[in-house]
């Protein structure tokens, strides 16, 4: 098995640093690791590019033809061991699977006009401002056999695009695969429950009025062991906790940290005169929800999780295409060894997680690389993450491809 060809580069001209990355590539592509034919290619560049991102993708598309291309602009990209935030930069990564396994789709193009291909999974990008983009995803995941998405929400202060071998706004847009390409994903989670869970008894679409038969707001001034009586004075507080939803028969929360299902959502307000809180997402009657806080410690912990997850997967040495289906489970050893069953990985990360999270710059990155090794990596820093069939918030979709298709 060969790497797929990655670079990454800075630069307040974006030209300047696609030249250094299109450097860093060729000089790859010598090496006889490295694949020397790539069929698809990933883009990742910070909102200080999104008003090229079309001169962008013409000049890929020059420097590299018949590569079909996917991507998305991000406030932070990431790299092999490297996170972005706040200045200008790009991350690629060539890959050589056959294009008979894969299918690019957009809006003008989707996945279920693409007769003639039996999608497994897929790698999806969004605009963050389409209303119904949750409902998108859900039905984008029914059109696979695997029901499971990875992807992420395009992050911008400014122009907000993807790309899917086009530059789009709104909608969704990616690249499916079939069952054979091997890949593995894994969520990591980046919240901890402050209560326990309980299940939702009464609501009205985001008001959720009670919990296990008890007012809303009562556990949650409990959970968060303020005065009932007068909640103006938890504000601060209330401010920092959110809400993890997951489905009524959904994965309970383990050992104090959430399970992948869960979905954290902003708590976006309380309605004292019903105790009542209200909830940034539509909450179903049998929904389980555990009021959460950020918690750096958990982050850390999960997302070294995932990663020997992985790795666990990875065992033995040999992985035979045909004992390896297209996606592995639905959810510090030898890492050079590990690095070499790699092919590449894509890592998308919440925008308020990265090494500001965990406490230095690109600490995030670099757990992922400890873990796995010096493999071939790109992503970006979301404005919501993708997994299965739901919009995540402060997680991180870690996919590799074990091997290329053949």
């Amino acid at each position: 098995m060969k790497l797929f060809l990655h670079a990454h580069a800075t630069h307040p001209d974006w030209r300047f640093a696609l030249s250094l990355a299109t450097a860093q590539l060729e000089a790859q592509r010598a090496q006889p690791e490295h694949i020397d034919t790539p069929t698809l290619g990933w883009v990742y560049f910070s909102d200080h590019y999104g008003a090229a991102a079309e001169a962008l993708l013409a000049a890929l598309r020059s420097q590299w033809p018949g590569v079909a291309w996917v991507g998305s602009v991000g406030v932070g990209i990431a790299a092999n061991g490297v996170e972005y935030f706040d200045e200008p930069a790009l991350s690629l990564m060539l890959g050589d699977i056959a294009p008979a396994h894969f299918r690019v789709f957009s809006g003008l193009q989707p996945l279920s006009g693409q007769s003639g291909f039996t999608p497994a999974t897929a790698l999806v990008h969004a605009d963050a401002s389409a209303h119904d983009a949750a409902e998108l995803v859900a039905e984008l995941a029914g059109q696979t056999a695997t029901g499971y998405l990875f992807g992420g929400m395009a992050s911008a202060r400014g122009r907000s695009v993807h790309i899917a071998d086009g530059v789009y706004h709104g909608g969704l847009s990616g690249v499916a695969f079939d069952a054979q390409v091997p890949l593995i994903s894994r969520v990591t989670q980046g919240c901890r429950p402050i209560g326990v869970v309980r299940r939702v008894t009464a609501v009205e679409r985001n008001l959720v009025v009670s919990l296990d038969d008890e007012p809303a707001l009562a556990c949650l001034l409990r959970d968060l062991k303020v005065d009932a009586h007068d909640p103006r004075e938890a504000l601060p507080r209330l401010r920092a906790t959110l809400v993890g939803l997951s489905d009524p028969d959904g994965e309970q929360a383990r050992g104090g940290d959430f399970g992948t299902e869960t979905r954290v959502r902003h708590l976006v307000g309380i309605d004292p005169g019903r105790h009542a809180v209200a909830v940034a997402d539509v909450v179903e009657r049998g929904m389980q929800l555990a009021f959460c806080q950020r918690n750096t410690d958990a982050a850390r912990r999960d997302l070294v999780r995932i990663c020997t997850e992985i790795r666990e997967e990875l065992e033995p040495e040999t992985l035979p295409l045909e004992s390896a289906p297209a996606l592995r489970g639905g959810e510090a050893g030898n890492a050079g060894h590990l690095a070499r069953q790699i092919a590449g990985a894509v890592y998308v990360s919440c925008a308020g997680r990265g090494g500001p999270h965990f406490g230095s710059p690109s600490a995030e990155l670099a757990i992922v690389r400890h873990a796995l090794g010096d493999v071939p990596l790109v992503g970006f820093f979301a404005n919501g993450e993708i997994a299965h069939r739901h919009l995540y918030g402060y997680t991180g979709v870690l996919t590799v491809f074990a091997s290329p298709a053949v």
